[in-house]
C-alpha cells in the first residue's frame, strides 16, 4: 500500500517504524534549533554588573554608562568563550537536567502532588457534572430554564477567574482543586447534555415497548449509553486539566509542578523547564492511555461482540480503585494515604488476574 494514500491504513509495523523514526527526526529538528539558536558568550576575569531597572530613578544615567563601560571593557579582555543555550535547550542537555530535579528539586514529591491534585480535580467535577448533565439533559423544564446559561460558561476565560477562587477558598490546595474542578466541569456539563440528546429512539422505544418505567429506562439505556460516549470526552478533557493544574499551582508556588516550572523559569534554568513539560507530556499521555484502557474494560460492548473471561475480575478491580479515590477525595481526613496505596494494590491485582484469565481465553480462541 502507498504511503501517501489518501486516507490510508498503515499496518502494526509501519505504524512502529514510523513512530521511530518520527521521534528521531523531531529531536534532530531539536538539536539543530537548539544549535542555530545557540549564543557564544565570553568568559570575563571579573563579575559582570546587572543594569538597573529604568523605573530605578536613584540611579543617574552616568552612572549607568559607568556599568555599560566597565562590562564592554571585561567583554573585550575575553580570551575564551563558551557556550549557552539560552531560548532553546538541546535534548541531552534538557536529559541530564532531571537528575538535579530529581536530586534538589524533589521532582518525585511536586510530581505527585499534581497528579493528586489533578485526580481531585476530576472527581469532583464528575460527581458535579454527571447529576446536574442528567437532570438537564432528561427534563425539559430545566433543560429549558438553564440550557443556555450553562452553555455560556464556556466562553468564560477561566484563567481570569483565579482571583475570584483566591477570594473564595484562599491560596491553599482547596482552590486549585476548585480552580481545575470548575474548568473541567464548564467542557464536560454541555458535554453530557449533548451525549443525552444523541441516545437513539429505538433504545428508549424498546424500554417503553417492555414497560420500563423512567428509572429502569435511565438505569438501562441512558446509563449506559451516555457512560459509554463520556469516557472518551473525559480523555479529550485530560490536556485542559493539565493546563488549569499549571496555572493554579502559579499562584501559589508551594510546591507542584506549575510552582517548579515559575521557580526554574525565574533563575533561568531553561533546561529543566524544558524538562518538566516533557514530564507533563508522558504523564498526558500515560493518563490517557489509561482512560483508554478503563473504557475498554468497563464498556466492553463498543470493543468486543462476546464476553470475554476475566472481565468481571477487571471490573472489580478498576471499580474499587475509583471508590476508594472517590473516599479520599470525600474524607480526606478519615482515609488514611497507606489505605489508597493499599487499595491500589489490590486492584491492580485483580485486574492483572483478569488480564491473565483473558490472555488465556484469547490464547484458547486461536
Amino acid at each position: 500500500m502507498s504511503l501517501l494514500k489518501l486516507r490510508g491504513e498503515l499496518n502494526a509495523q509501519q505504524r512502529i517504524i514510523l513512530a521511530i523514526l518520527g521521534g528521531i527526526i523531531t529531536l534532530l529538528i531539536w538539536w539543530a534549533l537548539a544549535e542555530a539558536l545557540a549564543q557564544q558568550r565570553p568568559v570575563v576575569s571579573g563579575e559582570l554588573k546587572e543594569l538597573p531597572s529604568t523605573f530605578d530613578t536613584s540611579i543617574s544615567q552616568q552612572q549607568r554608562d559607568s556599568i555599560l563601560r566597565q562590562d564592554s571593557i571585561l567583554q573585550s579582555q575575553a580570551t575564551s568563550f563558551v557556550k549557552v543555550y539560552p531560548i532553546l535547550p538541546p535534548p541531552l542537555k534538557v536529559i541530564r537536567s532531571y537528575q538535579g530535579l530529581l536530586a534538589q528539586d524533589e521532582l518525585v514529591g511536586n510530581t505527585s502532588r499534581s497528579i493528586w491534585l489533578n485526580i481531585q480535580g476530576y472527581i469532583w467535577a464528575l460527581i458535579i457534572a454527571l447529576p446536574l448533565g442528567f437532570i438537564l439533559g432528561l427534563i425539559p423544564l430545566f433543560r429549558g430554564l438553564f440550557s443556555r446559561q450553562i452553555d455560556a460558561l464556556r466562553y468564560l476565560p477561566l484563567s481570569a477567574l483565579t482571583s475570584l477562587f483566591i477570594v473564595w477558598f484562599g491560596l491553599e490546595d482547596t482552590m486549585k482543586v476548585a480552580f481545575l474542578a470548575f474548568g473541567i466541569l464548564v467542557y464536560l456539563l454541555p458535554v453530557i447534555v449533548q451525549r443525552i440528546q444523541e441516545v437513539e429512539d429505538v433504545y428508549v422505544q424498546t424500554a417503553f415497548t417492555l414497560s420500563a418505567t423512567n428509572w429502569q429506562t435511565i438505569r438501562s439505556v441512558y446509563i449506559p449509553a451516555v457512560f459509554s460516549k463520556v469516557m472518551e470526552d473525559i480523555r479529550v478533557l485530560t490536556a485542559i486539566s493539565w493546563t488549569y493544574i499549571i496555572i493554579a499551582e502559579l499562584l501559589n508556588r508551594q510546591g507542584g509542578i506549575g510552582g517548579l516550572i515559575f521557580i526554574k523559569s525565574k533563575m533561568g534554568q531553561i533546561d529543566k523547564v524544558f524538562a518538566i513539560l516533557l514530564l507533563i507530556i508522558l504523564i498526558g499521555f500515560i493518563q490517557d492511555r489509561i482512560f483508554s484502557y478503563i473504557d475498554k474494560r468497563v464498556c466492553p460492548h463498543k470493543y468486543l461482540k462476546y464476553k470475554l473471561p476475566g472481565l468481571q475480575e477487571c471490573q472489580y478491580g478498576i471499580y474499587f480503585i475509583l471508590l476508594m479515590l472517590l473516599a479520599k477525595t470525600l474524607l480526606p481526613t478519615l482515609i488514611p494515604s497507606m489505605a489508597i496505596w493499599a487499595a491500589l494494590l489490590v486492584g491492580l491485582v485483580m485486574i492483572c488476574l483478569g488480564e491473565l484469565r483473558i490472555m488465556g481465553a484469547s490464547k484458547a480462541g486461536k
